[in-house]
């Protein structure tokens, strides 16, 4: 059913023209995987964009694809074993004896803050011993209330919204590689749980800005809590990002919200009633508390008494991730994206260069994401793109436009890049950076609302009306990653030729598979690609041919694409995280048996999936998979 515009809770209304209002629509670029002849002027800057070949000439893609299909299992080659670990209630080892996962959903709130959290997402492994022992480092992105108490949302307490905020954040848990599998060492002195409560810092511009002050944080430099937390980058310096994503739900506001908190999709009803039993999340009694999220917040796993940060030099939205990478002279540059309709695509490139890695790089590099220049993506229909800075003082970016200062612009950046002109986007989620060609990928997972009543059009960068299917973009940076421009390109079309709907049917080079959300290239140069079909959109309609969600494998010289890995029933595909040896993968499944409703039935927990545990008492578990290949070599080779 198409959507009417004018009644999305979080979008981009701005009256920024899209690029097919600008620009003679006979130069429109529509890519596959080739370059059209509109790019000659930028040949330069593409024709080495090539993915580094595979060690001896031969195929990247080195295994045996599965078959699309519907099955409660986790499903990888032959060749390939994929075991559950640490899934949700599990506790994380924070000390000996910790409460085990109750199957009628009975933990307390005070045992969820030790367990593994609901719902993981974003995930990186940080080492210890090499490939033998280590860090994973979680997200928890949102709780399904059907599932985390007996009776679901019937008798709302005090109680339940303390352990539905215990239910969300980050996870470090320490494991190990002993007799052939991985498994958690508890204790651990590194295990950690950052919840909605966990006190953070708030550093770059906008901290202790009036935005940010409240009754209980009058300095604003103190805020307790992250949640929403999505897709997680690493950074070179050893720490971990996470995305503050859709926090727009967690917050209640006046009957007519205002225009600062209608432009970033807070409303009336508050999905996770937190306000009920949590005044902060009422807007009415204090109304800057929900600036203090939407943020890149930075983690350092090894040293689990540092407090966290929330990066506001990164700006404010509903972040997916944050990727780093570094240019020639050691400045860090890191890319996010909005997974929000019609939202952005940005790049924040830091004033100092990186300090020394290594033991203490965390410390020493402490403050370099506070300082530095945050662009927004425009992408322009030839082809080439320009990033524009969100600096204050330039452009509209002036108090007299109701900027008042450097700290205002990145807590609006919504409402700065609006002014700026940036391209709205069909809800940029990850991004994967190829540093030895300066390439940067972009899954786009879909935008049904392009096209529709009252919803910008088509443009070049977003080609498809009622984008269900979604596509990948990518580009490569003029000169090194701090370059001001870019040339672009789509990767892929995602779809099946089969539909009858031509906007989606795509232009896949292999298997199938539609609403690309999570990437990762991992040392070979590989693609992996995550999928995020809503439970309502599969094996129905346009979907009917792909099965349940799936992470792919991309050889992204010849764009061909080959299925790795299909998940158990209505999850979706979370991340991708290697051992530094490559012979060890971590996946994560996320909301097994995800209902095509708001939340599971707390009467029928299993009705959809019943994995991991398969038991009769049982109820779907978020889990991380490990994947190792039987032989013990390197995944996909």
């Amino acid at each position: 059913m198409a959507k009417d515009f004018a009644t999305m809770e979080d979008s981009n209304r701005s009256s920024n023209r899209s690029i097919h209002e600008v620009s003679d629509p006979a130069r429109r670029i529509v890519l596959g995987a080739g370059t059209a002849a509109s790019l000659a002027p930028w040949a330069a800057l593409l024709s080495g964009c090539a993915g580094p070949a595979a060690p001896g000439g031969g195929p990247k893609l080195g295994f045996k694809g599965v078959a699309a299909g519907s099955a409660d299992a986790v499903v990888v080659p032959e060749g390939y074993t994929a075991t559950p670990l640490l899934p949700w209630g599990d506790p994380v080892g924070l000390a000996a004896g910790l409460p085990t996962f109750r199957f009628d959903a009975s933990n307390s709130a005070a045992e969820q803050a030790l367990q593994m959290g609901m719902h993981h997402d974003g995930l990186h492994y940080y080492p210890l011993d090499g490939s033998r022992r280590g860090l994973l480092v979680v997200n928890h992105e949102y709780a399904d209330h059907g599932l985390l108490y007996p009776d679901g949302m019937l008798s709302w307490t005090a109680e339940k919204v303390a352990k539905s905020q215990a239910a969300h954040g980050v996870s470090v848990t320490e494991i190990e590689f002993v007799q052939g599998r991985w498994k958690a060492r508890r204790p651990s002195p590194y295990a950690r749980r950052i919840t909605a409560t966990t006190p953070f810092a708030l550093g770059g511009p906008a901290a202790a800005h009036a935005l940010m002050k409240t009754a209980a944080d009058p300095e604003g430099r103190l805020v307790l809590g992250t949640f929403a937390n999505c897709a997680a980058g690493m950074t070179p310096w050893g720490t971990y990002l996470a995305g503050e994503e859709n926090f727009q739900d967690y917050f209640s506001t006046a009957d007519q919200p205002t225009a600062h908190e209608r432009r970033y999709g807070l409303r009336r009803r508050s999905w996770y009633r937190w306000h009920e039993h949590d005044p902060r999340f009422d807007t009415v009694r204090h109304p800057n508390e929900p600036n203090r999220f939407g943020w890149i917040v930075e983690i350092d796993p090894y040293d689990p008494a540092s407090v966290p940060v929330k990066r506001t030099a990164l700006g404010r939205g509903a972040h997916e991730g944050a990727w780093v990478t570094l240019t020639r002279a050691g400045r860090a540059v890191v890319y996010s994206g909005e997974d929000a309709a019609f939202e952005y695509i940005y790049k924040f490139v830091s004033r100092d260069p990186m300090r020394a890695a290594g033991p203490g790089a965390a410390r020493a590099n402490a403050e370099l994401l506070d300082h530095g220049t945050l662009y927004v993506a425009r992408f322009d229909a030839d082809g080439r793109g320009r990033w524009l800075p969100l600096v204050h003082g330039q452009g509209p970016l002036t108090s007299e436009r109701g900027f008042a200062d450097p700290g205002e612009v990145m807590v609006k950046a919504r409402q700065a890049s609006d002014a700026l002109g940036a391209t709205r986007m069909d809800r940029p989620e990850w991004l994967a950076i190829d540093a030895a060609t300066l390439r940067v990928y972009c899954a786009l997972t879909n935008n049904s609302a392009r096209g529709q009543a009252g919803a910008p059009g088509v443009d070049a960068a977003n080609p498809r009306a009622g984008n269900t299917m979604g596509h990948i973009i990518r580009w490569r940076e003029a000169g090194d990653f701090d370059g001001e421009s870019f040339a672009w390109e789509h990767f892929v079309l995602a779809g099946d030729p089969a539909n009858a709907r031509p906007e989606a049917r795509g232009n896949v080079r292999g298997d199938l598979f539609a609403c690309p959300d999570g990437l990762a290239i991992d040392t070979r140069g590989v693609l992996w690609i995550d999928t995020d079909m809503g439970p309502k959109a599969m094996h129905r309609g346009e979907f009917a041919r792909l099965g349940n969600n799936a992470m792919l494998a991309c050889d992204p010289a010849s764009g061909a694409i080959r299925r790795f890995l299909v998940g158990p029933v209505n999850c979706e595909i979370a991340g991708a995280a290697w051992t530094p040896d490559g012979c060890t993968m971590f996946v994560d499944i996320q909301h097994p048996g995800e209902p095509p409703g708001a939340r599971s039935d707390p009467a029928e927990p299993r009705r959809w999936s019943n994995w991991p545990d398969f038991r009769p008492d049982g109820r779907p578990r978020s889990a991380i998979v490990v994947i190792r290949k039987d032989d013990g070599g390197p995944i996909g080779t």
